[in-house]
C-alpha cells in the first residue's frame, strides 16, 4: 500500500522476531530502513532474509546509553532525516524477587528503558516534522505476574515515558505511541526455557486460546507509524488476545 514511502524508519532489535517481521513490513510498505542488533552476524543474517542490500545495518548495544550517540550520528550521516523510529529491542530476563542482584537489574534497565531513552535524545536533532515514535511495551506493566518484578518495571517506565515524551514531543512534530504485547510467538520463549508443555499452559491462559503472531503486532506498528494514525497521540494499544482483561 505505500503507506511508509519516501519515510526514512529505523527499528531497532530489528533481526529477529516483532522487529524482524516489522522490517518486512516496513520495506513492504515503501520505507528506507535502518535496523540495530548486537551482532553483525544476525543483521547481515536479518538482511540476507529480508531480501534488501539497502537495508541500513548498524551494530549497536541497547543497553549501552552512550553508544546510542554514535546510532544517532550513523542515521544522520545516511538518512539525513528520520521520520521512524521503532523502539523494540529489549530482553526478558524473569526470577523471583531473591534472586535478583544489582548486575542483572541494571542489565534489564539499561536495555528496556535508559538505552532507549538516550537513543531518543540524541536523534531529536534527527527527528523529521511531523515523526513518529512507536515503543514497544508488555502487558507485564499491567498485570502481577509472578517473577517478572523487573521486566514488568522496565516496561511500565517505557510505558510511562509514551505518555510524557508525547506532550512534550508533539510541538515538535513528533507522536509517541505504545504497544504493549501479551504472548506473542518468538524466539523469546525458548530463551527462557519455555518448552511445548508451558506453552500450552500459557495458551490456556489466553481468552484467545492462542499465542499472537509477530505479524499481528508489525500491522499495528505500521499504523502508528504511517500518516494514518496522524491525529493519535500518546496512545497505547494492547495486543494480548484479552489476556489482561481477566
Amino acid at each position: 500500500m505505500n503507506r511508509l514511502n519516501n519515510k526514512n524508519a529505523l527499528i531497532t532489535g530489528g533481526t529477529s522476531g516483532i522487529g524482524l517481521e516489522a522490517a518486512r513490513e516496513f520495506l513492504n510498505e515503501g520505507a528506507r530502513l535502518a535496523i540495530t542488533a548486537r551482532s553483525q552476524e544476525s543483521l547481515e543474517a536479518a538482511r540476507k532474509e529480508l531480501g534488501n542490500d539497502g537495508v541500513l545495518l548498524i551494530a549497536s548495544n541497547a543497553g549501552d546509553a552512550q553508544g546510542q550517540k554514535q546510532v544517532a550520528e550513523t542515521i544522520r550521516e545516511e538518512f539525513k532525516r528520520l521520520d521512524i523510529l521503532f523502539v523494540n529491542a529489549g530482553i526478558a530476563e524473569m526470577g523471583p524477587l531473591e534472586k535478583w542482584d544489582e548486575a542483572a537489574f541494571d542489565r534489564s534497565f539499561d536495555t528496556n528503558f535508559k538505552g532507549p531513552f538516550f537513543l531518543i535524545q540524541a536523534l531529536l536533532p534527527v527527528f523529521n516534522n511531523p515523526a513518529s515514535i512507536v515503543l514497544m511495551t508488555s502487558i507485564n506493566s499491567h498485570i502481577g505476574m509472578p517473577n517478572s518484578s523487573v521486566y514488568g518495571a522496565t516496561k511500565g517506565a517505557l510505558l510511562s515515558l509514551s505518555r510524557t515524551l508525547s506532550g512534550e514531543l508533539i510541538s515538535r512534530g513528533i507522536r509517541v505511541n505504545a504497544i504493549s504485547g501479551g504472548p506473542i510467538a518468538t524466539p523469546l520463549y525458548g530463551k527462557l526455557g519455555m518448552g511445548e508443555k508451558e506453552l500450552k499452559s500459557l495458551e490456556s491462559q489466553i481468552p484467545a486460546r492462542r499465542l499472537g503472531t509477530p505479524s499481528e503486532v508489525a500491522q499495528a506498528v505500521v499504523y502508528f507509524a504511517s500518516d494514518d494514525s496522524a491525529f493519535t497521540v500518546g496512545s497505547e494499544l494492547v495486543i494480548d488476545g484479552g489476556m489482561s482483561n481477566l
